[in-house]
């Protein structure tokens, strides 16, 4: 062998254990920038856009600081084959995430997720409100009225109280407010058609809506779950003996702005559409956002033959077949004129 020869293959070892070398330490440096924990003082929203491509993203990435080399993101994507599984959307960036997870948060869509709950038994008015507060929602509602938002929905003949279900909803970045009340309002059809499809028989409802009305006054009536079904049994027994309902709730709804937070004598003596000590059978409209747990107790009432009940003042209520033994009750739990039904 000549030493020109062995130079050669002296030579060529040279290089290939260079780019040996040169290949691990790029992989070395790859591997640590991309398990690298990003540093962040808050958590940071970050959009990306429809159509962004990987390459774009990287270099966004390394511009606010967040990737040590674009290069090394745009790599690992593409080695995986991920560069075109991205998904569009807000992504919440908090401090120790890494590239390599950052990446995976992209191509899972892991968007910004935010949520509202509305309470069972409160109003439409309050559910409108919530809205309001709502961070990162478009509100593409505030200035509308009650009969533009209904006929916006394609209910303009309802009135909206009682008609969106009270639920825990969860929403992206930059949703529209309209976006929630039609996915509460779908919800409430679901749940009420539902419910009256397997509904017991001899109710005394023309329509499924007088069901929804019941709903919201037991709602606001029961405060055990367990008796909303009592409380239910107890009003579908008064309407079909035609007596007056005589509910606290809706005298207070019908009074509107004028309750003082106090139900006095001569409250319960105004007669007002939602008056149930002055009128026959239900209120016009539901008095509340029902949940399903109501729903389902005016459509599925306890039997018995209670027809009263007053508070224990213990969040129960005590039952009675009748007048003597409810007034009997109300004067052992001492809660006034206004305590009993």
């Amino acid at each position: 062998m000549t030493r020109t020869t062995v130079d050669r293959l002296l030579l060529g070892v040279t290089l290939s254990l260079a780019l040996a070398a040169g290949a691990w330490w790029f992989y070395r440096s790859m591997e640590e920038a991309l398990n690298q924990p990003i540093a962040l003082a808050a958590p940071v929203l970050y959009e990306l856009r429809p159509g962004q491509s990987i390459t774009k993203i990287a270099n966004e990435l390394k511009a606010k600081g967040w990737l040590r080399d674009a290069l090394f993101l745009r790599l690992e994507a593409n080695r995986l084959g991920l560069a075109s599984r991205v998904q569009a959307g807000t992504y919440e960036l908090t401090s120790g995430i890494t590239p390599r997870q950052l990446l995976d948060k992209f191509v899972r869509g892991e968007v910004k997720q935010y949520q509202v709950t509305i309470v069972e038994g409160t109003t439409f008015r309050d559910f409108r409100q919530a809205l309001v507060t709502l961070p990162d929602i478009v509100h593409a509602t505030s200035t509308l009225t009650d009969d533009e938002l209904m006929a916006k929905i394609g209910a303009a003949d309802e009135a909206p109280e009682g008609r969106f279900f009270p639920a825990t909803y969860y929403y992206t970045h930059k949703t529209s407010d309209f976006d929630l009340l039609l996915r509460a309002y779908r919800q409430m059809e679901q749940v009420l058609a539902a419910e009256w499809a397997t509904r017991s028989p001899d109710l005394p409802y023309a329509e499924v809506y007088q069901a929804l009305i019941m709903a919201s006054i037991i709602e606001k009536e029961a405060g055990a779950a367990a008796e909303r079904p009592l409380v239910g049994g107890v009003f579908v027994r008064r309407l079909q003996q035609h007596m007056k309902l005589q509910t606290d709730p809706t005298v207070i709804y019908g009074l509107g702005k004028a309750f003082d937070g106090n139900l006095h004598r001569t409250d319960l003596e105004r007669d007002t559409p939602y008056n149930t000590y002055t009128r026959d059978g239900l209120p016009p409209t539901p008095i509340a956002l029902p949940g399903a747990a109501a729903i389902r107790a005016a459509l599925h009432p306890a039997a018995g033959d209670a027809l009263y009940f007053v508070a224990k003042g213990d969040g129960t209520h005590e039952f009675s077949a009748t007048l003597k033994a409810h007034q009997a009750a109300v004067a052992r739990f001492q809660l006034g004129p206004h305590g009993a039904r």
